[in-house]
Parts: structure tokens; sequence; C-alpha cells
């Protein structure tokens, strides 16, 4: 087909905006882990949309936000470099908020690049808008990026989803797809079986506690093609954490788990058994040996 389109779309924006959620809704399945608590996503995810006249690739990205540790350097980096070379940038902001001090800084960083890819404004969770405040809010964020289109959308209910797929399709260039055209991510089970597994802590545990946790798959077994074993160690930084996240009897522990088990066999689609436990790494995200250790490696600034 010659006017087959195919190329990367970088979703960009601050925590919590909806970029796992919408990468989600548009593959019809779920790749990406998503929680209302920011920072649920800590590296990039491909999610690879294969349609019958165009193959749209969407980088997933860690929200861009002021860091407070270590980690959240690298989640910034790993945001920013998601920029090089890719061929659109969805600027995702939330049209149920006023513009903010993280959206202003994404406007800055896009108005820094020397090579801008082409830019689109998405406006998700129009569903929590009155349609009269709408305009208003999409003028405000408008007034960050004055160049660039905007679409409007849910990424909840649905609305307005075909239109944006259109607008990103068209911005795509002509060319043959990169992806088998079955594949929805570059990440192997056992790296999404981890982030269902942070997910699954970040959704039942109370404030203090979910940002302080990483998972490691320290054994992945694919038993047949029907079961799969799962060993994991989340790792807290206080021992406070731990008592938090194994609870009394066990019993957070277990609910993590059966929560995490659930969401891994409706990604893989077969039987899952799966055991966690729980250690503390003392003050880990302000520690660069063990975020490296982790699989965060920060990298010095360009002067």
């Amino acid at each position: 087909m010659t006017d087959f389109r195919s190329g990367f779309i970088t979703i960009l924006g601050k925590p919590n905006v909806g970029k796992s959620t919408l990468i989600n809704a548009l593959l019809g399945q779920k790749i990406a882990a998503v929680s209302p608590r920011p920072q649920t996503t800590r590296r990039r995810q491909l999610g690879i949309l294969t349609r019958e006249t165009a193959q749209l690739i969407f980088v997933d990205t860690p929200g861009i936000h002021a860091p407070r540790h270590k980690l959240g350097e690298f989640l910034n980096q790993e945001a920013e470099e998601a920029l090089d070379g890719v061929d659109v940038v969805l600027f995702l902001v939330d049209a149920a908020q006023e513009p903010d001090e993280d959206d202003r800084r994404i406007a800055a960083l896009l108005a820094s690049l020397k090579r801008r890819p082409d830019l689109l404004l998405g406006l998700n969770k129009i569903d929590l808008v009155p349609a009269e405040a709408l305009e208003t809010r999409r003028a405000a964020y408008q007034a960050l990026v004055p160049d660039a289109p905007a679409a409007a959308f849910s990424a909840v209910t649905g609305r307005g989803l075909e239109e944006l797929l259109a607008a990103l399709e068209s911005r795509l260039p002509v060319g043959p797809p990169q992806f088998p055209e079955d594949q929805l991510t570059d990440l192997y089970e056992r790296e999404i079986a981890a982030d269902l597994i942070r997910e699954a802590a970040l959704l039942l545990l109370r404030d203090e506690v979910p940002h302080a946790i990483a998972v490691r798959i320290d054994e992945f077994k694919e038993r047949s093609e029907e079961t799969a074993y799962i060993h994991a160690t989340l790792f807290v930084e206080r021992e406070s954490q731990k008592a938090i996240v194994i609870g009394q009897g066990g019993q957070m522990l277990k609910k993590i788990g059966v929560q995490a088990r659930q969401e891994i066999e409706a990604m893989s689609g077969r039987k899952v058994f799966l055991e966690l436990r729980v250690k503390v790494e003392k003050n880990w995200r302000q520690r660069e040996d063990i975020l490296r250790r982790f699989g965060y490696k920060l990298k010095a600034r360009k002067k």
C-alpha cells in the first residue's frame, strides 16, 4: 500500500494526565500500569497500534515534574529523551484542571527544542469538564503552545478518540510498518508483570508508602502455554513501610498478590502462580547504585 503511514508518537505530559490510560484505550488492551497516583509510569514503553492505513507507535513516558529525589531525575530524563527522533509529540493535558507549573515546564521544554517534531495538543478528560467551560480551558492550554492544533477527547469514555487517531495518523510519514501487525509493545511479559505488581501496590496502599516501592522479578518460568510461575520482591525504604506492605497476618501482601495476579492473567491469557516477598533497601530512591540495579540509570547532563 503506497500511502501507508508509519511513525513514532511520543506522549508527553505531567503526572496523572492519563498517558498510560490513553495508550491502553487506543490499543484496546492493557499493556501499561495505571493508577490515580503520580509516577505510576517509570520508564518508556511502546504501544503499537496497527490499522489498515497506518501503524502508530506510541511512546509512553513518565510524567514530567519537579524532582525531589534521584528517581525523579531519572523519570524526567526518560521523558525528555523520548523526544529525540520521533515524528509527532502529543502534549497531553488534563482539561479538568487549569494549567499549572508542570504544564508550563513542559511547554518551555518543547519551545527549547532545536528541532521540534510535529506537535499536537491533546486535551484529555473532557468527560469531567462542563461543556460551557471546555473552550475556556482549551484557550488556557492553547496559550502555552499557540502554534499547535488541539484535539479534545476522553481516554476513559472513548469520546473523541477516533478524531485523535485521524489527526495523529495524518501527521505520520508515508512508509511501511516497522513492527509485526500483531505486536502491541516492546516490553517482555516479565517486565509488564513487574509494573502490574507495582500498580496493585499503588492502588491498595496508603499515601506514604507507594512511591517508595520498586519491584524486581526474581523468577519467571513458563511452565506451559497455559501456566507461568512468577516470584517477585517488593522493595521499600523503611522497616515501617515493610510492615504496612505485609499487613497484619500478611493480609495486605496477599491482597496485592491477588490483584496483581488477576491483571497479569488478563494480560497474558494464562494462569499465573505468583509469590511475593518484601525487603528493605534504605533510601533507594536517592542512591544511584541501587537505582542502577533496579534498571533506573541516570545519565550525566550535557553542558
